[in-house]
């Protein structure tokens, strides 16, 4: 049987254009309140993996300011806004961050990021049949290096603790279960 736990009071202490952050006094079921943080998302996001017709899955290399280094994730990014679907969302992303058009793109999976203090929705698809018809069409503030990676590779990289980004690792994951 589940206690209850009640929230009694948010406080916004941050409000960006992407996220907001609350702080909550959550009431525990020992009747102690506590202080919680809680990050919202605003938009969610989508990601792809994209796989090449030679079957190598398409990545991209990028710096993320959170962890001070660079990362080997699959191609994602925000919905612009709250009505675009997640597949309109995920078919740009991959075509500005890779210059590939998917033909063909499948829903494999939903997820939450970090469910310990943050709601981001992150829908996964699975891109195929891409043809390379335009170049990169960058942000201003991003770099992206493209990378084509065989499925056992990333699998490694995954298990080795390389690969960390928890879309990127489930996306492998599901489409390793999936190819079977």
């Amino acid at each position: 049987m589940q206690e209850h736990v009640e929230r009694i009071d948010r406080r916004s202490v941050y409000d960006g254009s992407i996220i907001e952050v609350f702080q909550d006094d959550i009431k525990l079921t020992d009747g102690n309140v506590e202080k919680w943080d809680f990050v919202d998302h605003k938009m969610g996001a989508a990601a792809v993996l994209a796989v090449l017709k030679n079957g190598k899955i398409l990545t991209v290399r990028q710096y993320r300011p959170a962890l001070d280094r660079y990362t080997l994730e699959i191609p994602a990014g925000a919905r612009d806004d709250v009505n675009e679907s997640t597949e309109t969302c995920a078919r740009r992303e991959l075509t500005e961050e890779t210059g590939y058009i998917p033909g063909s793109m499948k829903r494999i999976l939903s997820l939450k990021t970090t469910v310990a203090f943050c709601n981001e929705p992150i829908d996964v698809y699975l891109a195929d049949n891409l043809e390379n018809k335009v170049t990169q069409s960058l942000d201003e503030a991003e770099n992206i290096e493209l990378e084509e990676w065989e499925l056992s590779d990333l699998l490694k990289l995954i298990f080795e603790g390389t690969i960390q980004d928890s879309k990127t690792v489930s996306a492998i994951l599901a489409y390793n279960v999936l190819k079977r």
